[in-house]
């Protein structure tokens, strides 16, 4: 799965595991929202060169492993992902907002970053079976 890139004078493979959560953890992510979401960052990322790889949104967190190219910070493609994200139609459509999510925050502040090297195929396992793993360990707290 090794893709390396270039820009005009580079050659790049710069990839993230990427995790952040809405505000106060709430569990908002189910449903339609998470297709329309899902495909809401595909497309932002795009628009910053970037390219999501692997993806899971969660009832209350967002995995994602994305190629960024070097000439982009991390802090400032996650920051424009959740940003966007926020501002966009869904919150009038899901949350009966009457306008975006300007000037408040749908995502809470920060993030977890860390760099995807030899274990790419680790981290893509772990975030395609993230869902099945949250259910395991909610079962074994009710009991």
């Amino acid at each position: 799965m090794r893709r390396v890139e270039s820009l005009s004078h580079t050659r790049w493979e710069c990839k993230y595991h990427i995790v952040f959560i809405p505000k106060y953890r709430r569990k908002q992510l189910f449903g339609q929202i998470r297709k329309e979401l899902g495909e809401v960052f595909h497309r932002l990322a795009r628009q910053k060169e970037s390219l999501i790889e692997e993806g899971q949104i969660m009832p209350d967190h967002v995995h994602m492993m994305i190629s960024i190219p070097p000439k982009y910070a991390v802090s400032q493609i996650v920051g424009f992902i959740k940003g966007k994200s926020a501002m966009i139609p869904i919150a009038r459509t899901y949350f009966d907002r009457k306008k975006n999510f300007v000037g408040q925050h749908f995502w809470a502040r920060g993030y977890f970053a860390s760099t995807v090297g030899r274990d790419e195929q680790v981290i893509r396992e772990y975030i395609r079976h993230q869902e099945a793993e949250d259910r395991r360990i909610d079962q074994l707290q009710l009991t």
